[in-house]
This record gives C-alpha cells, structure tokens and sequence, in this order.
C-alpha cells in the first residue's frame, strides 16, 4: 500500500519495505523513504523543513529531506490517511561514534540557523511549562488530601508529592537565580535540539544513522545535555558516572559549556521529570495492565529517591565542573 502512495502521489519506485523501529520505511535506488504519520501542521512542517535544509547545507548527512507530493504538499492523504514522507540517501552508520562530539557539532550547525524560529521554539519557556504542570499536579493531589486513597499509586502519591513540590520549586528557584546573576554568552543562544535526547535517539536503526526532524524543538543546549543525561541515570543508576564523565569530555573537546549552560542543565536535572511523567501518565491511562506498571515504576522512584538526590549532588563533580572557577552554585541541602 505504501509503494503504491510513493508511486502515485511522489512518483517514486521503491524496491523493498524495510522497518526500522517505529518508522515505516522502503528502499529504492540508494534513497531511504521514511513515512510517517504526521502529528503537526503543514505550517509546522515547513519549518522543519528550513531547519532540515539548513543543518543538510552545512554537511549534516544524517538529516533527511522533506519530499513534496506532486501538488507541492508536505503532507499527502491517501486512502483517508495522511502522510509525511522524508527520505535519506543510504549511508551506512559508523560502528563507534563518539555521541558527545556529534551532538556538540549537531548544536553548533543548529545555532546558525538564519532566520527566526516560532512554531517549535521552547526558548525561555522552561519556567511557565514547569510551573503549569506543578500547578495542575498540586490541584490533583488538594482533590485527594481529605479522602481515603481508592488504591497503593493513591497513597503513594499523596505522601510523595510535597517532597517533590519542594524539588520542583529547587528547580525553578535554580533556573530563576541563573537568569538573573549569570549573562548568556554567544554559545547560549537557541540551537535545534529535541523533545527528549538519549542514547537511542539518532539510532543507528539497522544501521542508519537518522536524525528525525519531528524529534527537534528550538531550544537551549543544555535541554539535550540534560535529557541524555536524565536516561543514562536511569537506565543504569550504579554504573552511569563513567559514561557521563566521557560523554561531558566529548562535548565540550568541540564546544566547552558556558557558566550559563551547567547551571542551566543543573536546573534541568534537579526537575523530576520522571516523577511528573510517572503520576501524569497513571491519571490519564484507563489500562488497568499500564496502571500495574505505573505504580511498580513509582514503588521504584520513591524507593530510589535518596540515590537521587546523591546524584544531583556529586553531579558536578563526575562531569568535571569547574565549579569553583565558574562558582557554579550547589544546592546546600544536598550536602
């Protein structure tokens, strides 16, 4: 069925279909066509598609292009489906790449960008986005104070959240404090980032190395330093400082962190995301077997919550900081 949308509305002949992860994807003539199912608007797309252009233009071979339909369209319908479709000449990925270098170059092309960035920009946003969720959480957890918990994630919640308030409000105190004594310098300024950076997040997928442009938002270096930082925690919290240390060494061999950006990034990890998206997600599942899951992944967070704060404090320290030369604050209370 996709061969014949790609034939039909792109007239392009592909030869076979291939699935890499989450992307429906076919092969043809030494070209990758990614289709997908897009979630935003054409006006978000066309944006996508400069940055897209721009971060090609300055020799990112690893970002596709956006095709257009026969009627000049980002996006197609067919068969009452709509579809996006990027394509990707055929690179093999390398074995070894050093993410931190690629990620530094990644945000120095992105920074460049020529022309002003509205739709996916989250620049200066992180504070009203943080404090919209705290609020919404804090209105949920008032509703269930004065009554018995319907259940264990219940409980769990009601107990946890004022810890967790105090936590966020570390965050966005962190964040305030940084925009108000430290001065932005030339390598702060907005780069393409993404929603949520890991070690997953360019692949390789069957050995393609892709950057996916529905990943991206306009944002501040340290979102992705942050977020890369967040899962490689979590993904194994006894073994991840090695990692750190090599990956902070990496980046900053092309683009050393400015006393803006650590603070930045701290701020960013202080955040528990994980407990937001934790709490948020059992409320909106209606999946009893989802629910189960949620609420041994809170078990876990509670339980692991001093293990937490151990590694907001030694932060710094494992990533080589130079925190005495910057006078990168600590938050006293770790300590």
């Amino acid at each position: 069925m996709l061969q014949k949308m790609l034939e039909n509305q792109y007239g392009i002949t592909v030869e076979e279909y291939v699935k890499l992860d989450t992307y429906d994807a076919l092969r043809g003539d030494g070209w990758l066509y990614l289709i997908s199912k897009p979630t935003k608007e054409e006006e978000d797309l066309a944006e996508l598609e400069k940055i897209a252009e721009h971060l090609r233009n300055y020799g990112d071979q690893n970002v596709p292009v956006f095709l257009q339909s026969k009627e000049g369209h980002l996006i197609t319908t067919w068969e009452q489906h709509k579809y996006c479709v990027l394509a990707n000449q055929q690179t093999e990925a390398q074995r070894k790449i050093k993410l931190g270098r690629k990620l530094a170059r990644f945000h120095e092309r992105g920074r460049r960008v020529p022309f002003q960035i509205e739709r996916s920009s989250r620049v200066g946003q992180w504070k009203s986005l943080w404090e919209k969720r705290l609020e919404q959480m804090e209105k949920v957890w008032n509703g269930l104070l004065f009554q018995s918990p319907e259940d264990e994630f219940q409980r769990m919640f009601v107990d946890s959240f004022p810890y967790y308030l105090g936590l966020t409000e570390n965050a966005i105190q962190y964040l305030v404090d940084t925009e108000i004594d430290d001065e932005p310098q030339e390598t702060d300024s907005g780069t393409v980032c993404h929603e949520r950076f890991t070690q997953k997040t360019w692949g390789p997928l069957n050995n393609y190395m892709i950057k996916n442009p529905f990943d991206w938002v306009f944002d501040h270096r340290s979102r992705d330093l942050a977020e890369w930082t967040r899962e490689r925690y979590f993904h194994n919290f006894q073994t991840y400082d090695v990692e750190l240390k090599r990956f902070f060494e990496e980046y900053q061999s092309i683009s050393p962190l400015s006393p803006f950006t650590w603070r930045l990034l701290y701020s960013r990890i202080i955040f528990p995301l994980h407990y937001f998206e934790c709490i948020e997600s059992y409320y909106i599942t209606t999946s009893e077997q989802d629910k189960k899951v949620l609420e041994e992944k809170l078990m876990r967070i509670l339980r692991q919550s001093g293990e937490y704060e151990r590694f907001l404090a030694s932060f710094y320290q494992i990533t080589d900081a130079p925190i005495k030369r910057l006078n990168l604050p600590l938050l006293e209370w770790l300590y």
